[in-house]
């Protein structure tokens, strides 16, 4: 496998050339969420599940409008667009029950990935004698396991989770934002 790596100078320019205010807002959004998901798990993800319903909504009327002026591929954009205005008014009209349903299908996706990623890294461990690849492959296919017996545990855990994971992004993307800044002084 032909990795490309960036070096030390193409980072540092990159670095350079982003704009810290704009890591700093993000991060600070990040730690809004992850506070509110922590604190308020339930009305935090009914509301971000509104959200998505509104946004599929809308996403679904501007991909219909913009056949006017751009008809390629115009049999799928309009599946997609009915599926996503459809979706979009299913989970605004029904929120709890779409919020139950989005998160559900949510970690069936990571159950299936975890036994996809699973067995991968069982195959790569078999063929390259790495035993470390091995136990990820084999703590993978368990986790996978685990969400697709529990969906519904695995779904009201899911928000306490994200809201984990959102706070520390939202510190580390802080704390870059300020680093940032100052390597652009």
């Amino acid at each position: 496998m032909n990795e490309e790596r960036l070096t030390d100078e193409e980072i540092e320019e990159a670095v350079r050339g982003m704009p810290w205010w704009l890591v700093l807002v993000w991060g600070v959004l990040a730690v809004i969420i992850g506070i509110m998901l922590i604190t308020t798990p339930l009305i935090t993800t009914y509301f971000l599940v509104l959200f998505m319903g509104a946004y599929w909504f809308a996403g679904g009327i501007i991909t219909l409008f913009s056949l006017y002026s751009d008809k390629t591929d115009m049999g799928w954009k309009i599946f997609l667009s009915i599926i996503s205005i459809i979706a979009g008014i299913a989970i605004m009209a029904y929120p709890l029950y779409g919020e139950l349903v989005v998160l559900t299908m949510l970690v069936f996706m990571i159950g299936f990935w975890g036994l996809l990623i699973g067995g991968t890294k069982l195959y790569e461990a078999f063929r390259a004698k790495d035993a470390g690849a091995g136990i990820l492959g084999l703590l993978s296919i368990v986790f996978g396991i685990i969400l697709l017996i529990f969906p519904w545990g695995a779904a009201l855990a899911l928000p306490l989770i994200a809201g984990a994971f959102s706070l520390l992004a939202g510190i580390c993307s802080v704390v870059v934002a300020f680093q940032v800044k100052k390597q652009q002084a």
